[in-house]
């Protein structure tokens, strides 16, 4: 206990660190308006416009007011803080844990490369946020949780475009791995729920495999068009799917044809923008007899 009581604290507010934290918590309308107050109260003892005790007064008003700003710029912050917590039980108990976190690692390892991986991966946790605020979710390339989970919920219509291009792989590479056949056994399972599935493969050639995977969806009920390559413009060159007019998914592409990025969305922007894409696309396909 002695020990504790002899340890200097590097909060206090005559320490440097202490001071700086006074300074970044103290509203900057009251920090000018003190030093105004100090310079108003020098200025008329000097000049003699007023007695030493009427300069001390008008000195300490200008204070009083400046103080009684801040505290009042305080407990706005603080209102503001609670009404950004008057949300989720789980938000209001988590985000006081999480900032304390973050404040300790960037204070306790200044300087230091876990000071400032704790700020880059802040930054990015507050642009993911930001996304989802904005309605879209973003994973890496390997997970299609949303693609997948989006399909088993479907209740209505399900539009898809799918780009079957060249590429190191081989072009169908995607609908033969692992994603491919899940998100397939989802679409039966839609087909089966009464949903309507409309597909489009753009191609750069008409293969005996591309033959074969477009009979197989339109035997399971499918509705499938072919778009050749160069019958539409490059920029509507997407893979994509819109769920019930309500969502969507996009997908990011590498320049080897690879999914780098998924995207799904609920902005309306995203869905009104794909739907727009597809149906561009669907008003010069071939869906056959």
């Amino acid at each position: 206990m002695a020990e504790l009581l002899r340890r200097p604290r590097a909060d206090r507010v005559g320490s440097p660190l202490g001071f700086a934290r006074l300074l970044a918590h103290t509203d900057p309308v009251a920090l000018l308006g003190i030093a105004l107050s100090v310079s108003l109260s020098v200025t008329l003892d000097l000049t003699g416009a007023a007695t030493g005790v009427e300069s001390l007064l008008a000195g300490l008003m200008g204070i009083t007011i400046s103080l009684l700003v801040d505290s009042l710029a305080r407990a706005e912050r603080r209102f503001h803080l609670r009404t950004l917590l008057d949300g989720p039980p789980w938000l209001a108990r988590s985000t006081p844990q999480l900032v304390g976190a973050v404040r300790e690692a960037a204070e306790a390892h200044a300087g230091t490369r876990v000071a400032a991986v704790v700020q880059r991966r802040y930054e990015e946790f507050r642009l993911e946020v930001e996304q989802l605020a904005a309605g879209r979710i973003i994973r890496r390339g390997d997970d299609d949780e949303d693609l997948i989970g989006a399909t088993r919920d479907c209740s209505r219509q399900l539009l898809g475009l799918t780009n079957v291009m060249p590429r190191v792989s081989g072009e169908l590479s995607w609908w033969r791995g692992d994603v491919g056949r899940r998100y397939w056994e989802a679409n039966l399972a839609a087909l089966a729920r009464g949903v309507a599935i409309t597909r489009i493969f753009i191609y750069a050639k008409l293969s005996d495999e591309l033959s074969e995977l477009v009979q197989t969806q339109r035997r399971a009920g499918v509705r499938v068009g072919l778009l050749p390559f160069g019958a539409v413009s490059p920029h509507l060159h997407v893979n994509l799917a819109v769920w019930d007019g309500s969502g969507c998914w996009e997908a990011k592409m590498t320049a080897h044809g690879e999914i780098s990025e998924n995207q799904y969305s609920i902005n309306r922007t995203d869905v009104d923008r794909l739907t727009r894409v597809f149906r561009l696309c669907a008003d010069v396909a071939d869906f056959g007899a």
